[in-house]
């Protein structure tokens, strides 16, 4: 256990702040940069941060409910989605560069809190542990294509990346059902959406 201790704090602190690394190519790192004004700049800077905190969540989300599973097909795909978050991360990080942001300043506060609840929902059980995961991932696709119907629509660096990001959401809720998720309160799911708001909207400015 303490070697499980170990490794998840170094995990943590090479999220929180490394740089991340990819193996697939970025989505649409061959297309032109858009020609887009300063606001435009901005704001599709701004959600692209908000998406790259997403990611810090997601990982610190798999480490907790993975270091409390005790079941191994749980702990795999755990560890697959979090190897495609960490491309994720990776993409993000990248195209903040390129429009000139920066990463979110809270994202140690976000990883914290995210861990906290990942270790929660996998001591509630392998099937609250995959209907969290499903969940979250549902909930991240919406709020996902939220942000292909708010970036510029010139920005196809950016929405090719999100577009891509969707579509690897939307396979890891699908790998949580199958592997036999239940289905969530619904004060639960409400419970994290609006938990999901609060750090959007931070994420934005901070």
């Amino acid at each position: 256990m303490i070697d499980q201790l170990i490794i998840g704090f170094d995990k943590a602190l090479r999220t929180v702040f490394a740089n991340a690394h990819t193996v697939r190519p970025t989505p649409g790192d061959a297309l032109p940069e858009a020609d887009m004004s300063e606001e435009e700049r901005r704001h599709a800077a701004a959600l692209m941060r908000i998406n790259h905190c997403g990611e810090i969540c997601a990982q610190a989300l798999y480490q907790g409910q993975a270091l409390m599973s005790d079941n191994e097909g749980i702990k795999r795909a755990l560890v697959q989605a979090a190897h495609e978050e960490t491309e994720h991360l990776a993409w993000t990080e990248k195209r903040i560069a390129e429009l000139g942001g920066r990463k979110s300043l809270l994202n140690p506060l976000w990883y914290g809190g995210s861990l906290a609840i990942g270790v929660l929902a996998a001591k509630c059980g392998d099937g609250v542990n995959l209907g969290f995961l499903a969940e979250t991932e549902r909930q991240v696709e919406a709020h996902l294509d939220s942000h292909l119907g708010s970036l510029p629509e010139q920005d196809a660096r950016s929405r090719s990346i999100v577009a891509q990001m969707k579509d690897d959401e939307i396979a890891h809720a699908e790998t949580a059902v199958r592997l036999g998720a239940v289905e969530l309160p619904t004060p639960v799911k409400l419970a994290m959406k609006a938990s999901s708001r609060v750090m959007t909207r931070l994420a934005y400015w901070i």
